[in-house]
């Protein structure tokens, strides 16, 4: 099965490997409060030294520094000292998390859109993508955003949503398939996940991305494991594809779980390679929540995969873009 491309241009250069970071504020690997407006911790900066030559572009995910009206003035400082620490990464996005694009329920997104906007004049994004789902309920947010509602109604209101925030955002939005960990979040609805995925990416009009690791859980929730993990990926809209996220993921009792943790799954590198040739527009694949330590060097355990991510993007992104 086969899509229609955006009407926006074809990407004229493959960007190659980049960085997705969740920094919260208060943590190790995140922001801290300083008198001054806030600053990446030590941490942080640590492994931006070491490593930030090893990627093309970076984003980051947004964490609320308080649950105060939303102002750029509250944040700008530390990221500005984030952008400083990583001199040579010209080309930024912003994962947005209050977009929120996958909830049933009445919601304005336009604060969050003003705020990415603000951002954007500031740092220049490349794009904004958020996963299509539901990040909070009556105003509470959720510890993880659950799938968006798989019934007809679901996905007429989740495309009016996306429709809506690309509307509202001055960069380009890359709606990101949604994450299925069994044990994580719950499902509702009967309809195709890839189905409902690509007739919203064709009705909103938007660019998506795919994180292989929420491919990959759908697929374990279908019983699509070993070799039948390549089973029904044309039903997705890989010809709107501009990103693959890659973060760390294991399969616990066989069921999959999406934790973040820096590891990388050998089927992430093979549906990632699988991938690659399918996906016309790509622009770059991201390796996202990297851990590691007070040192800035990678925890041992990630190295391995980490490796192998970076020498096959960069043989993908050496080719002539068709």
């Amino acid at each position: 099965m086969t899509t229609a491309a955006p009407t926006r241009p074809r990407p004229r250069t493959r960007l190659g490997l980049g960085v997705g970071m969740d920094l919260p504020w208060g943590a190790r690997t995140g922001f801290r409060e300083t008198d001054d407006g806030g600053d990446i911790t030590p941490r942080v900066r640590t492994f931006l030294e070491r490593h930030a030559g090893d990627f093309a572009y970076s984003f980051f995910a947004f964490q609320p520094r308080h649950r105060a009206r939303l102002r750029t003035a509250d944040y700008v400082t530390a990221y500005d000292r984030l952008y400083a620490a990583m001199p040579g990464l010209h080309t930024r996005a912003f994962h947005h998390t209050l977009l929120n694009m996958g909830t049933p329920e009445a919601y304005d997104r336009r604060p969050a859109a003003e705020f990415a906007n603000a951002l954007h004049a500031r740092y220049g994004f490349s794009w904004v993508v958020e996963d299509l789902g539901i990040w909070s309920l009556q105003g509470r947010p959720l510890p993880y955003p659950l799938p968006p509602v798989l019934t007809e109604e679901g996905l007429r209101l989740a495309t009016a949503n996306a429709r809506q925030a690309r509307e509202l955002l001055e960069p380009p939005l890359h709606v990101e398939f949604p994450g299925f960990t069994e044990g994580g979040s719950f499902v509702l609805g009967g309809l195709d996940g890839f189905d409902y995925f690509r007739r919203l990416a064709e009705d909103a009009d938007v660019h998506v991305t795919l994180d292989v690791g929420h491919v990959l859980s759908y697929q374990w929730l279908k019983g699509r494991t070993g070799r039948a993990m390549f089973d029904e990926l044309e039903r997705l809209p890989l010809d709107r594809c501009r990103e693959l996220h890659l973060s760390g993921c294991q399969i616990v009792d066989g069921k999959f779980r999406d934790l973040h943790h820096g590891i990388l799954l050998d089927e992430q590198i093979e549906l990632t390679r699988h991938l690659l040739p399918r996906c016309p527009n790509l622009l770059g694949v991201t390796y996202e929540d990297p851990v590691y330590g007070d040192d800035g060097e990678l925890v041992e355990k990630s190295r391995r995969n980490y490796a192998r991510l970076r020498d096959l993007v960069t043989a993908w992104a050496g080719r002539d873009t068709p």
